[in-house]
Parts: C-alpha cells; sequence; structure tokens
C-alpha cells in the first residue's frame, strides 16, 4: 500500500558512511564488480537497462541513440582528468541545467565530491564496465551502481559530457542520478537545490534577491568560504521566457552555479564581484567585468590571477554585485552543516527528522484553507527550551520535503503545493481537534505554499511548545514527506500520534429486575422470536435481524451485515462458549449497538447518512479508541468509499473487530498492540 508511514518518532541525520545498497539482486558495489572480473563480463545494470525505458516514459526518442560504452566512444577513457572541475559540466540535449549548476559547485569541495563520487574509480586493469555513487535520500545515504553503458548519437554523448572528450565521470554521475529517479526524462525541470541536497543531505534557503538582508554579500562569502553550495536563476514571467537570452547574454529561467566571490582593487576603490557559471559552458555576461571588458585593463596581472580570470568562452564570468542583484531573481543555498550564515561564528545545530504520509481520508486534510479536514493533517509538538547564547528567542529551520515524486513522474505525478503552519500549544495532550484551529491564528508558517520538493524556512520564537502541521494545499493528495527541524539549541520534537490506547467502559452484567418494564417486556418477546425454541441466536438468526433492523433505522446508510460479522459478534460477546446468544448477551450486545448508532449519528456532521473519514478518528475516540496515524490510515483503507466516506456497516465492522482485538490488546507491548491491531483491521 503506499503512503503509509509506520514510524513516526523522530531520527537522527544520517550519515554517507552507512550508505545502503539499492542494487536488486542485494549484492553490493564491490560483489557485483568481482563476479564481472572473475567471469570476464562486462556488468550490464538490469535495474536501469540500455534501452528507450530508461531514456524517456512520455515520447520515444527523435534520434536514434546507441548505447556505447566510453572505449567505444574514445580511444583512452579516463575516470578524472587533472581534477574534477567545473569545466567538466557541459550540458547535452536534456533540460537538466538545474542538477548541472548543482554539479559544478559541487567540484568546489573536494571532500563533498568524494563522497558523492568515490574517486577509486577508473578504466585501468580492474574495470569492470561497473561504477557507483552515492546520493542522500530523505534522511538516508544510497549507493547507486550503473554500468558504464551511455546514449550516444554519431559516436558523441548526447547528455552531460565533459570538455574533455575522454573524460566521463560527470556523465556517469547524471546516469546514476537519472536511476536513481527512474529515467533521463525525469531529470527535466527541477530546482538546483533540490541535487544539492542529493549531494550533500545539507539544508536548503531560498532568498529573493530583491529582497535580500543589507548583509546579503556577506553571506554569500560566509556560505563559499563553508563550502557551501550556492545556485542563482532569473525568473521567467511565462514559459515562452524560459530559456531566452537578455541584451547582457544572460538566460531566463536557467541555472547558474555561483563558483566566487572577491573584493578587487579598481581605480582606487574596492568593488564587489561575483563569479558565475553557466552549465551549458557557453553563453556569457556581456555587461561590465565580463571577459573582454574594459575593466579588467584597470587590474593588475596579479589580482586577475588571484581571481582566475581568463578571457574564455567556458561559460564562466565576473560581475559587479550590484549588476548581480539588478539582474539575479533568486538565490538557493545549500548549506553542508546547517551552521548560520549570519554569525561570524559557527553554531553546531541539532536535527530532528520524521517520516510521514498524507492519505486520502484519513490524514490528508489539506491547509488552513479546509478546515472541516485541515485538523486531521499530521501534527508534530515542538518543545523549544533554551533560548539563542545571547538571545531571547530560540532559533530553527523546519525543512519540509514531499518524497519520490520525481520517480514517480513516469506515472503522471507532479510536484504537490505543500507548505505548513506553526502553532503554539494549547498545552494539553494529543490531537489537536476541529475547533482548536476554528479560534486560533498560527504563531508562523512557511512563507507559501508553493511545488517545490522541499519548502523551508528560518524561524525565531519565544521558548515554549508548538503544534508544527505540515500539508498540502489542496485536501485528498496523497504523498510521503520527510520533515527536518534544525534548531541552534536541542529541541525535543515528538508525534502527536504516537501512542496507541484502548479505553472502554466496563462491559455490562444485566440482572434480572424483580418486575419486567414494558420495553423488556418488549425486547424479551423479540428474541424469544427470533432464537425460536432453544432461547439461543445463531449468527444466521443475528444476521436476519440485524440487517432487518438496521435498514429501517432512520438518518443511517446500510447496505448489508455479512455472515462473516455476525460470527465475529458471537464470538465477541459469547461467554460461556455455546456459539450463539443467550437473552443476557443479545440485551448487552443490544445496549453496544445503540451506543454505536449514537456516535456514528454525532460524527454524521452533514446529515447524509454516512460520516467522513475524516471524523473517524474523532468517532473511534469516542468509542474508546486512540489510534495513531499508520492504524487510522489502514483502517480508512479498508472501510471508507472513493468518496471518503463510511456507512454505518462499515462503521460497525470496524468496531466489532477492534473490540474483539481489545480483549487481549491490554496485556501486550506498544509495539506488540500496533501489530496486533494491524493484523486484526487490515488483513
Amino acid at each position: 500500500m503506499p503512503y503509509l508511514q509506520q514510524d513516526p518518532k523522530p531520527r537522527p541525520a544520517a550519515h554517507p558512511g552507512g550508505a545502503r545498497g539499492t542494487h536488486s539482486s542485494g549484492k553490493g558495489y564491490e560483489q557485483l564488480k568481482q563476479e564481472c572480473l572473475r567471469t570476464g563480463i562486462l556488468f550490464e545494470d538490469p535495474d536501469f537497462p540500455a534501452c528507450n525505458s530508461s531514456l524517456f516514459f512520455s515520447e520515444n526518442p527523435a534520434i536514434p541513440f546507441v548505447w556505447k560504452r566510453p572505449g567505444d566512444i574514445v580511444k583512452d577513457p579516463k575516470f578524472i582528468v587533472g581534477g574534477a572541475t567545473r569545466t567538466d559540466i557541459c550540458q547535452g540535449d536534456l533540460g537538466d541545467c538545474w542538477l548541472l549548476a548543482a554539479i559544478a559547485s559541487l567540484t568546489l569541495n573536494e571532500k563533498t565530491l568524494a563522497r558523492v563520487v568515490p574517486l577509486d574509480q577508473n578504466f585501468g586493469p580492474d574495470y569492470a564496465g561497473i561504477f557507483h555513487f552515492q546520493f542522500w535520500q530523505h534522511n538516508e545515504w544510497l549507493d547507486v551502481v550503473i554500468d558504464d553503458r551511455l546514449p550516444t548519437f554519431k559516436g558523441r554523448l548526447v547528455f552531460l559530457h565533459s570538455a574533455e572528450l575522454n573524460e566521463f565521470w560527470s556523465a556517469l554521475l547524471e546516469k546514476a542520478y537519472a536511476k536513481l529517479n527512474g529515467s533521463y526524462e525525469s531529470l527535466k525541470g527541477g530546482s538546483t537545490i533540490e541535487a544539492m541536497e542529493d549531494f550533500t543531505g545539507g539544508i536548503g534557503e531560498t532568498y529573493d534577491v530583491k529582497e535580500a538582508p543589507d548583509n546579503f554579500y556577506e553571506i554569500l562569502g560566509k556560505a563559499l568560504k563553508k563550502c557551501s553550495m550556492v545556485g542563482c536563476s532569473i525568473d521567467t514571467s511565462s514559459a515562452a521566457e524560459s530559456e531566452a537570452r537578455t541584451a547582457f547574454g544572460l538566460v531566463k529561467g536557467h541555472a547558474y552555479s555561483v563558483t566566487g566571490i572577491e573584493e578587487v582593487s579598481y581605480r582606487g576603490q574596492q568593488v564587489q564581484l561575483i563569479r558565475i557559471r553557466n552549465p551549458w559552458g557557453q553563453v556569457e555576461w556581456n555587461g561590465p567585468w565580463s571577459d573582454n571588458s574594459a575593466e579588467w585593463r584597470s587590474v593588475s596581472p596579479s589580482e586577475q590571477r588571484r581571481l582566475s580570470q581568463a578571457a574564455r568562452d567556458d561559460g564562466e564570468f565576473w560581475m559587479k554585485f550590484e549588476d548581480f542583484k539588478v539582474h539575479f531573481d533568486k538565490v538557493e543555498i545549500c548549506n553542508l552543516t546547517p551552521d548560520a550564515l549570519e554569525d561570524s561564528i559557527a553554531h553546531k545545530w541539532e536535527v530532528a527528522i520524521h517520516q510521514g504520509s498524507w492519505v486520502r481520508g484519513a490524514t490528508a486534510g489539506g491547509c488552513r484553507n479546509f478546515l472541516e479536514t485541515f485538523w486531521t493533517n499530521p501534527q508534530i509538538k515542538l518543545h523549544l527550551t533554551e533560548k539563542d547564547d545571547g538571545q531571547e528567542d530560540c532559533t530553527f529551520i523546519a525543512a519540509l520535503m514531499q518524497k519520490g515524486r520525481r520517480k514517480l513522474k513516469k506515472l503522471g505525478a507532479e510536484m504537490l503545493t505543500i507548505g505548513y503552519s506553526i502553532y503554539e500549544s494549547p498545552g494539553t495532550d494529543g490531537h489537536l481537534g476541529k475547533d482548536f484551529f476554528r479560534y486560533h491564528a498560527s504563531k508562523a508558517r512557511s512563507k507559501t505554499y508553493i511545488n517545490l520538493r522541499e519548502v523551508s524556512h528560518r524561524f525565531k520564537l519565544p521558548p515554549g511548545d508548538y503544534i508544527l502541521i505540515p500539508s498540502t494545499f489542496e485536501p485528498h493528495q496523497e504523498a510521503d514527506f520527510c520533515l527536518r527541524i534544525f534548531s541552534e539549541k536541542k529541541a525535543i520534537t515528538e508525534d502527536l500520534d504516537e501512542n496507541v490506547a484502548i479505553d472502554l467502559p466496563e462491559p455490562l452484567h444485566p440482572t434480572p429486575s424483580p418486575q419486567e418494564t414494558e420495553e423488556e417486556k418488549q425486547f424479551r418477546a423479540l428474541f424469544e422470536h427470533i432464537s425460536g425454541k432453544d432461547m439461543a441466536i445463531s449468527a444466521e438468526e443475528l444476521e436476519y435481524v440485524l440487517n432487518a433492523v438496521l435498514k429501517k433505522t432512520k438518518n443511517i446508510k446500510f447496505k448489508n451485515l455479512s455472515l462473516i460479522s455476525c460470527r465475529n459478534i458471537i464470538s465477541l460477546m459469547d461467554t460461556n462458549g455455546y456459539g450463539k446468544l443467550e437473552f443476557s448477551e443479545f440485551k448487552v450486545f443490544w445496549e453496544k449497538l445503540k451506543k454505536w448508532i449514537s456516535i456514528f449519528l454525532q460524527f454524521d456532521f452533514d446529515k447524509s447518512g454516512s460520516m467522513s473519514s475524516y471524523e473517524l478518528r474523532g468517532a473511534l475516540k469516542a468509542a474508546g479508541y486512540q489510534l495513531n496515524h499508520y492504524l487510522l490510515q489502514l483502517i480508512v483503507l479498508r472501510y471508507s468509499d472513493e468518496q471518503f466516506q463510511i456507512d454505518f456497516d462499515d462503521f460497525l465492522n470496524c468496531l466489532i473487530r477492534l473490540e474483539n482485538a481489545s480483549r487481549v490488546f491490554q496485556a501486550l507491548s506498544v509495539q506488540n498492540k500496533e501489530e496486533f491491531i494491524n493484523l486484526n483491521i487490515g488483513e
């Protein structure tokens, strides 16, 4: 079943040293390589075959691609020539400039590069046609194995390639990332910060250049000094403007890398410069401080050497920072560790990670605009206890990421519009209900709801307890998500739906009264009429009477109660092992049934005769069952219809199963309780 997250507990950040293998054979890179060397057969990856399905999912190639190994393309292939540098990244015929801009930034940090691109790979004596790369995905490092067959046309690489024709690390990295996401076509269109985070496990922040803080130049300088990855772009006002060139040689809607920031002495004054790289490997800024501009004639040769300034058409250029702020609109920074960029001293941040799901009919409540369902979204409690050093508030970054959407592109999935709201906690335990959100405004929220993989924002709030609600903008939209909380001081987080509990009233044990009331006489007469001579009701007889009575009950929608359900009722109520219900047992069940009908009507808010599955949490709690998200999602998947409605017979079936399960529930551990209920309601 998709989108079911069973483990809501916060997790520590993952470390790359323990990267998990992903190959379908269950074998790791070294084992697969040694097998190839032993057999003398070059590796062919069955998980990402050299065929059209690995290239495109929505179209056939416009040209006949031929998959070739590097040794079939050039005579002397090399993995890396003279070190991996930003000039090794030249875009091909795939719209993945966002990825290439991130790769260019990756080359600026040797340690980070070596983690993603293991450097002990080559085309030497132990070459076996197999390579591997490591990527971060949702708090987990993955080791992705590929073969080295690459798509070509007329003997040249079609997609990402190096300026050095015999260098292949960048083309193989692109292939591994395409495999991770399902196909090359899945890489079309994206945000640079998405790939930056997959290369580092870091935390991204986005700046609107036109609204950037006064110390933005210093922020960028500190980011690059700490080896953070930085990208920038120019907004488009329409699809027609995408990759349109301006009069100054810049490309709209295109992802660039920021590769340097320096001050230069110019005619007796210090001028702030910024270095930008176009992943195309060509098409550059032609304004002041461009490669061949007059300004460089007034800069000493030693200064030019310090800045590595050279008039080459390689896609890299300098520009004045003031011009950068005029022409560019967005800057994305991915901090390798979430150190505060505002301060001169780096702070090691605490990290807590929650994995969760939005499931239609259960926990996909949409944003606050949809009050009737908003409260059903997952709720994470945040305890801010320690103030920042020398401050009155607590600083933290909340980053909400939707998982696996790029890989689902081939199934028609797109990025959902996501965001979150933060409320001050009322001080009560448990999942907050609808009325709380009706009467309380949020204390903070994400800057906007947007269809990006991740939405992140930095907050400063007074110490205290807060409730963070992650959601999609529209209700009923399904996805898995990963929520990361970075805090300067240790912050405690917990999922409000962690505990499973059953709190049922004491079972009724009716004693015969000296004189029966008129109602009791009528009830006994009904029982005698149904039961016959043995004065006990069988499952078949119970099926007949319940279907007859409930179909006539006003204000509820009822289809049919099966014989199996009636056997479960007898199993629940039969105290003497007779296999039938005697009068006292039938009477206790009848009282239960009346209570359950009352609860159902209470939570049928629109009086339609059926209950919204989003109200099931409250209805079950009124009946004595407190369930976490995972168990609630299982129940909704089993008992609700396509319109997220639950009729009374399904509600009754659910309660019968839960009550049967509760007999042994109390004696189990918390984990076993969840597993037991899972078996009893999810089968």
